[in-house]
C-alpha cells in the first residue's frame, strides 16, 4: 500500500500545490519509488485520489521539493530515506496498532 503523498505550497504568493506519491512494496522494492508527481491541478488530482483511496496526506515542504526532482518510477534518493521512513512508520502504526503492553505483574514482576 502506498504511503501518504506529501504536498506543499512553496511560496506564500504561490497558491499552486505540489504533490508526490510514493509506492513501497517491502517484498519487491528495496526502497520506495516515486509513482506520481505534479503541481496545480495535477497535484490536486493526486491528493483527491489519495484521499478517495484512504491514503493519508502528509504536508512536508522540504520533502516534496526533494522528491519532485526524482524521475517517475525511480527509487527515492538516500537523502530522503529518514523522512520517508518516518512517514511509513507512522502509516504502519496507525493501520496496525500494536497490542497493549502486558501488565508488569503478568510478567512476573512485582
Amino acid at each position: 500500500m502506498a504511503p501518504r503523498p506529501p504536498f506543499q505550497r512553496p511560496d506564500p504568493g504561490d497558491d499552486k500545490r505540489r504533490a508526490v506519491a510514493l509506492r513501497y512494496d517491502r517484498k519487491a522494492d528495496p526502497a520506495p519509488r516515486v509513482v506520481a508527481k505534479g503541481e496545480g491541478d495535477i497535484a490536486e488530482q493526486i491528493l483527491a485520489l489519495a484521499r478517495d483511496h484512504g491514503v493519508s496526506v502528509r504536508e512536508d515542504r522540504d520533502l516534496v521539493q526533494l522528491l519532485s526532482a526524482v524521475e517517475l518510477e525511480t527509487q527515492i534518493p538516500v537523502e530522503a530515506f529518514v523522512a520517508v521512513a518516518e512517514i511509513l512508520s507512522y502509516v504502519y502504526r496507525t493501520r496496525n496498532p500494536a497490542p497493549p503492553a502486558p501488565h508488569a505483574a503478568a510478567m512476573g514482576r512485582p
